[in-house]
């Protein structure tokens, strides 16, 4: 479990510690084991994306729209799949899977919005979606 924590710790330090030039965005994805994908847009400016993956056959996909928008998707394990949407300024949204087959859909529309979740063990499935500003949502499933 220790090990969990330090990976989902090293992946919203590395979307947080970022320095770059103005109206920027950035992206970063490390990649572990094999068959992995990655993928996403970014339209607006100060966008950032953190991916990382360790096992097999895990996926992930980032859509930003807009400004001062956070995606941190960290997956450890075999065929996990992480969605992010974002639309609007300044929405944060985090994923942290552990094991296998869990699928996990984050949509934000608005502005200034929150979600994350963790899912460990095997075959969980979440999705989140908000719509407004201000909102904040956590979810934690541990599956058999």
């Amino acid at each position: 479990m220790t090990r969990k924590l330090i990976i989902a710790a090293a992946v919203a330090a590395l979307v947080g510690s970022v320095s770059v030039p103005a109206f920027a965005n950035s992206v970063f994805i490390d990649q572990f084991g094999f068959g992995h994908s990655a993928g996403g847009v970014q339209s607006g400016h100060h966008n950032s994306i953190g991916v990382y993956q360790n096992g097999v056959w895990n996926s992930s996909v980032s859509r930003q729209y807009g400004n001062h928008n956070t995606a941190a998707i960290g997956q450890d394990g075999f065929n996990n799949a992480a969605d992010t949407w974002q639309q609007g300024n300044g929405n944060q949204a985090g994923v942290g899977q552990f094991g296998s087959s869990h699928n996990a859909i984050l949509t934000q529309d608005g502005n200034g919005n929150i979600a994350a979740g963790v899912q460990v063990g095997h075959g969980c499935s979440a999705s989140v979606g908000q719509t407004g500003g201000g909102n904040v949502a956590a979810f934690v499933q541990t599956c058999p």
